[in-house]
């Protein structure tokens, strides 16, 4: 049988599901899609039937709508958060990190889905990528209530670049995206939070409150199955998140860092520390000295 099978009906592989939601161009219909396959998925595992895994070949790139104009990051226009025109600017450029991680996470799915993973693996990934395509439609849902739109003003171009530099390289992919840039998310969501506070934006503070909650999850997701990876080819997990991050990441992490959230998400100071511009502070001292 090609995939799983739920209620006599044949299903798709999950893999050919994530390379379908990959070649979808619109946002909205990227994300419609994408949360119908995740329900398909997990009715399918409720079902004690979950679909098969499969093999799918995904783009090199996904497919994107016509607009936003991608623009390199020196070309961005720069605008102050304190208007509502930096405000809506800033939803606009969180909207497109948030289409840009639903294919992320549909991309892992398939891109490595020759590796042998446990089904949790799966569960956890689907749960991202749909949480994900939440986020892009309250994301929409605020710059709407804006009289504006995704695709309003121009985005960064090089979003993708994570995903194109490992492409080949499974724990390289789990090192860089959840461990690197979501965690990113956990360091300057708080800040972002508190700009929208001051303005009075009930809706925006509610949407990046969803995300802020839910993104500690997809990195404790990212550190869990990069763990697993690392005991299964006796690696030692620190040693080797340092490695592929000087590898794939391009620059130092910046300071300051949300070290709260980041151990609720698995991540240790030693991770990350060690990566920073300024180095490392000697831990068992407040290391949040050296951020301030």
């Amino acid at each position: 049988m090609a995939g799983g099978q739920l209620a006599g009906v044949d299903m798709a592989t999950l893999a050919e599901m994530a390379v379908e939601v990959l070649t979808t161009a619109d946002g909205r219909e990227k994300t419609a899609l994408g949360r119908r396959h995740a329900a398909a998925w997990f009715a399918s595992r409720a079902a004690g039937a979950p679909l098969d895994i499969g093999r799918a070949s995904p783009p090199d790139r996904p497919a994107r709508p016509a607009r936003p104009e991608l623009l390199s990051p020196r070309d961005m226009p720069r605008r102050r958060p304190g208007s509502l025109a930096g405000r809506l600017a800033l939803l606009h450029a969180v909207a497109h990190i948030e289409l840009n991680a639903v294919d992320l996470h549909w991309d892992i799915i398939a891109r490595f889905a020759h590796v042998p993973m446990p089904l949790g693996f799966y569960d956890d990934w689907v749960k991202a990528a749909d949480e994900e395509c939440k986020h892009f439609n309250l994301l929409c849902d605020c710059l709407e209530a804006h009289g504006s739109q995704y695709g309003a003003l121009p985005a960064h171009a090089g979003m993708w670049r994570a995903a194109e530099d490992t492409a080949t390289d499974f724990m390289g992919r789990l090192a860089v995206v959840p461990m690197v840039l979501e965690a990113r998310g956990l360091d300057v969501t708080p800040q972002m939070i508190d700009i929208f506070r001051a303005a009075g934006d009930t809706g925006a503070i509610a949407a990046l409150e969803t995300i802020y909650a839910e993104e500690v999850g997809h990195v404790a997701y990212g550190s869990k199955w990069f763990h697993f990876l690392c005991g299964r080819h006796e690696m030692d997990p620190k040693d080797a998140f340092h490695d592929l991050v000087r590898r794939y990441f391009h620059g130092a992490l910046k300071p300051p860092f949300n070290e709260e959230k980041r151990a609720e998400a698995g991540l240790p100071p030693d991770f990350y520390w060690p990566l920073a511009e300024e180095g490392a502070p000697e831990f068992g001292k407040n290391s949040r000295k050296s951020a301030d």
